[in-house]
């Protein structure tokens, strides 16, 4: 698979997954993920309702996370990179509907679109990318996982505010989104949040 050339991707700081976590000097922060389809993101960062404290992503940092690995060590990078471009797998596509917030203590933190539940391709990718991570010695979350686009954060919003938002568009349905990739993204933490560079992306082998 050919590496393409590295390029940078600034993107808000996130809570639920890749900009948690320390950043030590001699490591890396990294992270894999499918990233959304340009013309779906437009579209719902367009549902915006420009609410005080409800900061919707822009549509180039919309992404679905499928590990994160917070102080990645550069020789242990390295492996990893070349273990997830051996990984082979299908395009496939994923239905992505349903509006949704994680919260902590009560308080809305994430706005989200879930995509379909059990997804069998999806899920299968998930593995690969964990055993790939446990090939190079990288911990992986033990807790279930719930794959989800993030599209928003919230800041101090009301939980009512959120509610009416979420039943306002609570039959949203964005339709089947074509799976033909997934990155390898290096993030350094900032003062204006987190930048995220394209390290390796991955493409799906249709060939056959």
């Amino acid at each position: 698979i050919a590496k393409p050339p590295a390029k940078s991707r600034a993107s808000i700081a996130s809570m639920d997954d890749e900009s948690a976590g320390p950043n030590f000097m001699s490591t890396q922060r990294l992270f894999v993920a499918i990233d959304y389809p340009d013309e779906i993101a437009e579209r719902l960062a367009a549902l915006d309702p420009h609410y005080r404290g409800l900061i919707f992503s822009p549509p180039a940092q919309m992404h679905l996370t499928l590990a994160f690995f917070a102080a990645v060590e550069k020789g242990t990078a390295a492996a990893l990179e070349e273990k997830l471009a051996a990984i082979s797998f299908r395009s496939f596509f994923l239905p992505v509907a349903g509006l949704g917030v994680f919260s902590r203590k009560g308080m809305p933190q994430i706005l989200w679109i879930g995509v379909g539940h059990a997804h069998p391709h999806l899920f299968q990718l998930h593995k690969r990318v964990s055993e790939a991570a446990l090939a190079c010695h990288l911990p992986i979350e033990e807790r279930a996982w719930t794959p989800h686009f993030t599209i928003a954060r919230a800041r101090g919003i009301s939980k009512a505010l959120v509610d009416l938002f979420l039943k306002k568009h609570r039959d949203y349905d964005a339709g089947l989104v074509r799976i033909a990739s997934f990155t390898l993204y290096e993030s350094k933490l900032t003062a204006g949040g987190a930048i995220h560079r394209e390290v390796r992306i991955i493409r799906a082998d249709d060939s056959s």
